[in-house]
C-alpha cells in the first residue's frame, strides 16, 4: 500500500521545518514546496527577511530530512490577487490584512491546486492552528478550525476564510504543539533553521517598506491634518452614546468628522498611506500626547488626528459584516439569528478576545455588538467569531 502523499508549504522558517519532520516521522511521503510570491527587491528590506535567503534554507532542510524540493514561482498570481487588492483597498481609505488573503487565495487555492497536480492527498503548513472532524449523521464530514494549543501563537486568525473543501485537503501538524517545543525539536535533530527569527513580512515575501511599496501605485497627495479635540460637543456626544450599551443601530452609529470641527496644524502626504490608530509618520510634535489617526478621508485627502490613545473618536461599540461578505466555515449548527449566544471575537491578530452577540438586518447583514468598547475598528480587516475553540464566522469589516 503506498504512502499517503503530503506537499508542505515550506517557507524557510523553523515551524515549517519541524512541520515537515513530523510528517515524514508520522510516516507520509512528504515533499517540500517552496512559494516564490515575489521579484521586486526594490521595497523588500534586504535583513529582514529576502525570499532568496528563506528558499535556501527551505531547501537545505528538505536536503537534511531527505525529502524532495521545488520551487514554484506564483509572483504572477499573488499580484492580480493580493497586491492589486491591495492597492484599491487603500486607495479606498481601507486597510487590507494581506495574510488572510494570500492563505485564501495562493496557499490554499493556487499553492493546494498545484499540490494535487503533484500526486498530493494532502498538504500541510506550519501554522498554529488545529482542525478535528465531525461525523454526521448521513456518513458525511465536517471539519472545524480550532485555534492553535499555544494562545501566544495560535494563527486561526490568519485562516479564518478557508472553506470546507480547503480544510479537508490541510494538515497542521504543529497545532498541538508550543513553540518552545517546536524549536526544541528543531534543535534537538540540528535544523540549519532552528534559531532563525519568525518572519514579520508579508506572506511569502518578506519585510516590506509600506510607504515605498504603497508608492508603487498610489502617488504621494499633500493633504491637511486636521486635529480634532476631544472636548468637541459631538465627540461627547458620540462618547456618551457608545458608553449607555447602544443596541445594535446604536452599536453602529459612527461619528461623522468634517474639517469644521477642528484646526488644521499640519501636512500630510497622502491619505490613502494612513489607517485608522496609526501613531507613527505623521511628523507632528509639540502636543502633551501623541498624536493618532481618527479618520482617513481619501476623497477629500483629509487626515483627521487626535491626541492620545483613549480619544473617544478611537472607540467603538459594533461593527457590521455586510451580506455578502459573511464568511461562515462549516454550515450546520450556525444560527445567525441567534443574537442570544455570545462569541469570542477579535478584530486583529494577537488581540485578546473579547466577547460579543450578533444581529442580522433585514439586508442579511451582521452586526457585531461588543460587550465592551473596542479601539481601531478598522474597514478592510477581517473579524473572526469563536465559539470556545472553534472559528465559526468571519468576516470583512464595512
Amino acid at each position: 500500500m503506498s504512502k499517503e502523499r503530503v506537499i508542505v508549504g515550506m517557507s524557510g522558517g523553523v515551524d515549517s521545518s519541524v512541520a515537515a519532520y513530523l510528517l515524514k516521522q508520522q510516516g507520509y511521503d512528504v515533499v517540500g514546496l517552496f512559494m516564490r510570491n515575489w521579484n521586486d527587491a526594490q521595497v523588500t528590506l534586504e535583513d529582514e527577511c529576502p525570499w532568496i535567503d528563506d528558499s535556501r534554507d527551505a531547501m537545505m532542510v528538505a536536503e537534511q530530512l531527505g525529502i524532495p524540493f521545488q520551487v514554484i514561482d506564483f509572483s504572477e498570481s499573488y499580484k492580480k490577487r493580493i497586491v492589486d487588492y491591495m492597492f484599491s483597498e487603500y486607495e479606498q481609505g481601507r486597510t487590507p490584512n494581506p495574510d488572510v488573503l494570500c492563505n485564501r487565495e495562493i496557499k490554499f487555492d493556487l499553492f493546494l491546486q498545484e499540490a494535487l497536480k503533484l500526486g498530493a492527498d494532502k498538504v500541510a503548513t506550519g501554522h498554529y492552528v488545529r482542525k478535528d472532524v465531525m461525523k454526521l449523521s448521513n456518513e458525511q464530514e465536517e471539519y472545524r478550525l480550532l485555534r492553535g494549543i499555544d494562545s501566544n501563537k495560535d494563527q486561526s486568525y490568519f485562516l479564518c476564510q478557508l472553506n470546507q473543501y480547503q480544510l479537508s485537503k490541510a494538515l497542521f501538524p504543529i497545532g498541538e504543539l508550543q513553540k518552545s517545543k517546536v524549536r526544541e525539536i528543531a534543535q534537538e535533530i540540528d535544523l540549519v533553521t532552528a534559531e532563525k527569527k519568525d518572519s514579520q513580512g508579508l506572506c511569502f515575501i518578506g519585510k516590506v517598506s509600506l510607504p515605498e511599496f504603497l508608492q508603487q501605485q498610489l502617488k504621494p497627495k499633500k493633504g491637511k491634518v486636521i486635529e480634532i479635540a476631544d472636548t468637541h460637543p459631538e465627540v461627547l456626544a458620540y462618547a456618551k452614546q457608545i458608553q449607555d450599551q447602544p443596541n445594535a443601530e446604536g452599536a453602529i452609529k459612527r461619528l461623522k468628522l468634517n474639517p469644521e470641527m477642528g484646526d488644521v496644524i499640519g501636512e500630510h502626504r497622502g491619505a490613502h498611506y494612513y489607517t485608522r490608530g496609526q501613531r507613527r509618520g505623521l511628523d507632528i510634535g509639540g502636543k502633551p500626547k501623541p498624536l493618532f489617526v481618527l479618520q482617513t478621508d481619501v476623497e477629500n485627502n483629509l487626515i483627521y488626528v487626535g491626541q492620545g490613545e483613549d480619544h473617544p473618536a478611537l472607540l467603538y461599540r459594533g461593527l457590521t459584516i455586510t451580506s455578502e461578505d459573511v464568511h461562515i466555515l462549516r454550515d450546520r449548527g450556525i444560527d445567525l439569528s441567534d443574537n442570544r449566544h455570545i462569541y469570542s471575537t477579535q478584530i486583529r491578530y494577537r488581540q485578546k478576545p473579547f466577547d460579543s452577540h450578533i444581529e442580522r438586518n433585514s439586508g442579511g447583514d451582521i452586526i457585531v455588538v461588543f460587550s465592551e468598547l473596542q479601539k481601531n475598528v478598522t474597514p478592510g480587516q477581517f473579524v473572526t467569531l469563536y465559539n470556545q475553540e472553534e472559528l465559526l464566522i468571519s468576516g470583512v469589516i464595512s
